[in-house]
């Protein structure tokens, strides 16, 4: 028997396609991840950079939504196989904020979960439901016999450890109780948190606001997450974050996260 190859799952907030879409491709074209969940297109379905993705060497699908949210699958040298489109539980929610697709064997929800600010209010409320309606769903995809990651921008802090300083964050929806305890529920289902697997109790950052240039000074938050079922944990190699791209002008205030994992065996 052969080595197995590994494969790069990511996800990134890319925080406007059409913006950065530079980035993404030079991203890809240096790091050349396997398999990437985009979120914040802010692009309507029609204007989705589909050509300029392709010819960079990736198969597409994506779920865009006018000014706000949408989110996209890319896969290398394939298409993603599109299972869900839409969080299940709330006929009545119209937000592009989760799809689900199979691509290099492994199957991937990839989600743009609600912020929640400002809270207390409708917004968090509204999170709070959403990350209900999450854990429903996922509690039907870690059980399953084959490789599955969640993976995406969960807009949770999970830990006072994963933010620079949260006194000046407290109030913020992203370190409220309520979306901890969500997360952590999450993870009870039998969900590894990637990023915390690979690095135990190191500090890393995936995300880092424009102000006070708190990104040179590495005042940053943890917010971007990969977490990953229990067959697919067996695999898992490696993890880490992309912070180049977060330097280039005019960037994301989100850099990729990645994990490597032992490709599915056929």
């Amino acid at each position: 028997m052969g080595r197995r190859k590994r494969l790069k799952i990511a996800t990134f907030n890319v925080n406007g396609i059409k913006s950065r879409l530079p980035h993404l491709l030079a991203w890809l074209e240096r790091e050349k991840p396997h398999i990437v969940a985009v979120q914040e297109l802010k692009a309507t379905q029609e204007s989705f950079p589909e050509k300029e993705i392709r010819d960079a060497g990736y198969g597409c699908i994506w779920h865009g939504q006018r000014s706000w949210n949408g989110v996209a699958m890319l896969a290398r040298a394939q298409d993603p196989i599109e299972s869900r489109r839409g969080l299940p539980g709330d006929r009545s929610d119209d937000q592009s904020r989760y799809l689900e697709a199979a691509a290099h064997g492994v199957l991937v929800g990839g989600l743009y979960l609600p912020n929640g600010n400002p809270q207390p209010g409708p917004k968090f409320d509204y999170k709070l439901k959403w990350m209900q309606r999450l854990h429903k769903h996922a509690s039907g995809l870690v059980g399953l016999p084959h490789p599955v990651a969640l993976i995406g921008d969960f807009n949770v802090v999970p830990t006072d450890a994963d933010i620079y300083d949260p006194k000046s964050w407290r109030r913020d929806a992203l370190l409220q109780p309520e979306a901890r305890e969500a997360y952590f529920n999450l993870l009870a289902q039998g969900w590894t948190d990637s990023l915390r697997q690979v690095h135990g109790e190191a500090q890393i950052f995936t995300f880092w606001d424009y102000f006070r240039q708190h990104y040179e000074r590495d005042r940053g938050l943890r917010i971007d997450h990969l977490l990953v079922n229990p067959v697919l944990s067996v695999g898992l190699k490696d993890a880490g974050v992309d912070r180049w791209v977060r330097g280039l002008e005019k960037a994301s205030d989100h850099a990729p996260t990645w994990i490597e994992v032992l490709a599915p065996q056929s």
